[in-house]
C-alpha cells in the first residue's frame, strides 16, 4: 500500500501542470488512478507492480521522468512494465499509434493488464468527456483503433477484455 500511496504522489507531481483534453480541461492524475481503479477494483487485479505501473504508465511519455528514476525508486519490474507501455513521441503519432497494434501481442502480460485499463479508461472518457474538438468520426476511429490495440492481447485477462468490450459498445451506440 504504502508503495502504491508513493507511486500516486510522484505521478501527481509530475503530472500537476497537465490537463486532460476534455471541455473541462480536467487533471490529468485522473487518469492514471482511474486506470489503477479499473485493475483493482473492477478486475481483480492485486499484482503491486501492475497496480503501480498504472498509475506511473504516462510519466515516462508526458514528463521528464527517465526509466532509470523509475527504476530507482519504484524497481525494476514497475520500470519495465511502464517502458512496454510507452510510446516514443520522437515518432509521428500515425507511427507511435502503429506500432501499438504491432506490439500489443509481444508485451508481457502485466503490460498487457496496464495497456487494457488504459484503453477502457480512454473509451470511457471520449463517451463521458470527449475531447472539445473531437467529432464523431474522430471518435468512431479512436475506438476501431483502440479495439485493434486489444485485440491481440486477448487472453490475457477475460474480466479485463469484457470490461473493454462493454466501454466499445457503448461508445458504439453514443459516438
Amino acid at each position: 500500500m504504502n508503495r502504491l500511496i508513493q507511486a500516486i504522489a510522484f505521478a501527481a507531481a509530475r503530472h500537476c501542470n497537465q490537463r486532460r483534453k476534455d471541455a473541462q480541461a480536467s487533471p490529468y492524475i485522473n487518469h492514471p488512478i482511474a486506470l489503477a481503479n479499473v485493475l483493482a477494483n473492477e478486475a481483480g487485479v492485486t499484482d503491486e507492480a501492475v497496480l503501480i505501473a498504472a498509475i506511473l504508465h504516462d510519466t515516462v511519455e508526458d514528463t521528464d521522468t527517465s526509466a532509470a528514476e523509475l527504476a530507482e525508486i519504484f524497481g525494476e519490474d514497475v520500470a519495465r512494465i511502464v517502458m512496454e507501455v510507452t510510446d516514443d513521441k520522437s515518432l509521428p503519432k500515425a507511427e507511435r499509434k502503429r506500432l501499438q497494434i504491432e506490439h500489443a501481442a509481444h508485451v508481457s502480460d502485466q503490460a498487457k493488464l496496464v495497456k487494457l485499463a488504459d484503453k477502457i479508461c480512454n473509451l470511457r472518457d471520449i463517451v463521458a468527456m470527449p475531447p472539445a474538438d473531437w467529432d464523431s468520426e474522430r471518435k468512431q476511429d479512436y475506438f476501431n483503433w483502440a479495439r485493434r490495440v486489444v485485440d491481440p492481447m486477448r487472453g490475457v485477462h477475460p474480466v479485463l477484455e469484457a470490461i473493454f468490450d462493454a466501454a466499445y459498445g457503448e461508445g458504439n451506440v453514443l459516438v
